[in-house]
């Protein structure tokens, strides 16, 4: 048997308050307020399985009449269809960063394996000239030491940004009048 899907409510006075006040678009095209998207990005990361969400939005019977209600669920799968393609847009930015990084980083790295070969046949081996090696070695880990980290454990939180997003702007919303909110259960 599926698992019922996590219900996420926002109670409004007005549909106006789900938006951003200062976005002039046409309520389809528009903004969410940052608080709104906020309450509804933090109770969609509490859900067990994010593939199976559903937003209800109640207003009081007045406000649900009026227009603006109407496009609620066009202007919610808009505005989280943007926030993925955003989202999409930093992963693909921060693995070209990493990329053109880890290309520095390995000319760095064989630059200073050279010169490290380089010094161990024409000196002698003192202190100074193994410290020199050291230095070199130290250096040319240090220069891929961004690429890795952006390779190994920075996409991961963007990559699960995006996800929750597509889930987001793909779930079902459900515009209710007061009168027809569903009781919380205990």
């Amino acid at each position: 048997m599926p698992e019922p899907p996590h219900v996420i409510e926002v109670h409004l006075r007005t549909a106006e308050q789900l938006y951003n006040s200062l976005d002039p678009s046409p309520f389809h095209e528009r903004d969410l307020d940052d608080n709104a998207e906020r309450y509804i990005v933090g109770w969609a990361r509490e859900a067990k399985n994010s593939a199976s969400m559903q937003l209800i939005v109640t207003l009081p019977d007045v406000a649900r009449q009026a227009e603006a209600a109407q496009r609620i669920p066009d202007s919610i799968h808009n505005h989280f269809s943007y926030r993925a393609l955003q989202s999409k847009q930093d992963l693909h930015e921060l693995l070209r960063i990493g990329r053109r990084s880890l290309a520095i980083g390995i000319v760095i790295l064989v630059l200073c394996f050279g010169a490290i070969r380089y010094l161990s046949l024409v000196t002698e081996q003192t202190t100074a000239i193994r410290l020199i090696e050291e230095s070199f070695l130290i250096l040319g880990w240090v220069a891929n030491w961004r690429p890795l980290e952006i390779f190994l454990y920075d996409w991961w939180p963007i990559r699960r940004k995006t996800v929750l997003f597509e889930h987001l702007a793909a779930m079902p919303v459900e515009v209710r009048t007061a009168s027809e909110r569903v009781p919380s259960i205990p």
